[in-house]
C-alpha cells in the first residue's frame, strides 16, 4: 500500500558526475536494502558497500540502519589523501615560498 511507503533518496558523487534517486521504500527498509533497490551499484562498479562508508545527511551509519521519511542515503568514497596530512603539506609548501 501507498502509506505503508516512505520517501528516501540516495546520493554518490565522484569529481565527475552526480547521481541523486528519489526512490518509495517500505518503512523497514535499511540503507542497504535502498542502496541495492536503487540501482546506484550498476552505475557505479566501483562502489564496494563492504568498503565504502555510507550515512545520512552526513552522519556515518551502519547498512542495518532503517531508514525514516525524508532520509538521504549518502555513499561516501574513500578518501585520496588525509586531509591533516594535505593541510601540513600546503603550510610547508606556504612557508617555503616566504
Amino acid at each position: 500500500m501507498e502509506a505503508d511507503l516512505i520517501d528516501v533518496e540516495v546520493a554518490y558523487a565522484t569529481p565527475h558526475r552526480q547521481e541523486l534517486q528519489t526512490l518509495k521504500v517500505s518503512q523497514q527498509a535499511t540503507i542497504e536494502d535502498v542502496i541495492e533497490h536503487s540501482g546506484i551499484l550498476g552505475l557505479f562498479p566501483e562502489i564496494d558497500l563492504s568498503i565504502n562508508k555510507v550515512g545520512i545527511f552526513g552522519q556515518v551509519a551502519s547498512l542495518d540502519t532503517v531508514l525514516e521519511q525524508g532520509d538521504r542515503v549518502e555513499i561516501y568514497r574513500p578518501l585520496v589523501n588525509d586531509p591533516r596530512l594535505a593541510r601540513q603539506q600546503r603550510v610547508r609548501q606556504s612557508r617555503k615560498a616566504n
